[in-house]
């Protein structure tokens, strides 16, 4: 895992090193990501120190929605804490049986038409905690195909400054096999149609362009391919792209929403 290093230039021209740390109590680090988890984390929160009932006996740091319709748990712990995981995978036991009551609250706090959004079959965690042991890393690459988890970690800086790097991200199996990983780039013109669910359709006139356009998006090794119900997400902590193939009455189009627009390699944005 390669540390960020953050500088400020100084009043001589010359960089100077900021110096990261851990905040002083774990609840300021829980109430700022909350505040902006949706910017963050793309997670739309829907409840802070959630109780899990008296069987797994404990509280869920942020339970929340995602921008595709996945429920969320998130964990936070100020320092390397190695039992994240582990609370993370039991607060995710605890969701996926608990889908009324989950519904329940996404019904009064975002509304009906949120509740038929939800998309269940693979609910997730995210831990965003000072760092991580190589066991946890372990543990998250071995299980989290059943078992979606996230590890992000944070540090703060001088001037209210506050990163977030994404460190082990995990590819769901979302009832088709799972997407292609970071560094797996496929062949020009070309798309595996084995990284789509059966109700992603990709016509046969757009699957070259449908080559190009994974190509470019996935060009910097950086971004998770998600696999979905009807759409395909290009992922870093959150959406940074969503491909739909959408029937017309005239033809089949294939749309694109763009939230960072990634450069080709002439350096011009791609259209």
């Amino acid at each position: 895992m390669s540390d960020l290093k953050v500088f400020r230039r100084g009043a001589d021209g010359r960089d100077v090193e900021l110096r990261g740390s851990a905040v002083a109590l774990e609840v300021e680090l829980q109430r700022r990501v909350e505040a902006g988890m949706e910017r963050m984390l793309g997670i739309r929160l829907l409840a802070s120190e959630y109780p899990t009932g008296p069987w797994h006996r404990g509280r869920v740091d942020s339970l929340g929605l995602d921008e595709n319709g996945v429920p969320v748990v998130v964990e936070f712990k100020k320092g390397s804490d190695s039992g994240v995981v582990l609370q993370a995978l039991s607060y995710l036991t605890w969701l996926k049986s608990s889908r009324l009551e989950f519904e329940a609250l996404v019904r009064e706090k975002l509304g009906e038409a949120a509740v038929a959004s939800i998309d269940w079959r693979s609910p997730r965690a995210v831990c965003v905690a000072a760092g991580y042991s190589w066991h946890d890393r372990v543990t998250v690459g071995d299980f989290g195909r059943q078992w979606p988890i996230e590890l992000v970690r944070y540090r703060v800086f001088d001037g209210g400054l506050l990163s977030l790097q994404l460190v082990e991200p995990v590819v769901a199996l979302t009832g088709a096999p799972a997407g292609r990983r970071r560094g797996a780039p496929a062949a020009a013109g070309a798309v595996e149609a084995a990284v789509l669910p059966a109700s992603v359709e990709v016509p046969k006139c757009l699957r070259a362009l449908y080559g190009e356009l994974d190509e470019v998006l996935t060009a910097s090794g950086e971004v998770e391919v998600v696999p979905l119900k009807h759409y395909i997400a290009y992922r870093r902590l959150r959406n940074m792209a969503s491909v739909l193939f959408r029937p017309s009455p005239q033809h089949r189009a294939m749309l694109m929403r763009i939230c960072e627009i990634p450069q080709s390699r002439s350096g011009s944005p791609l259209a």
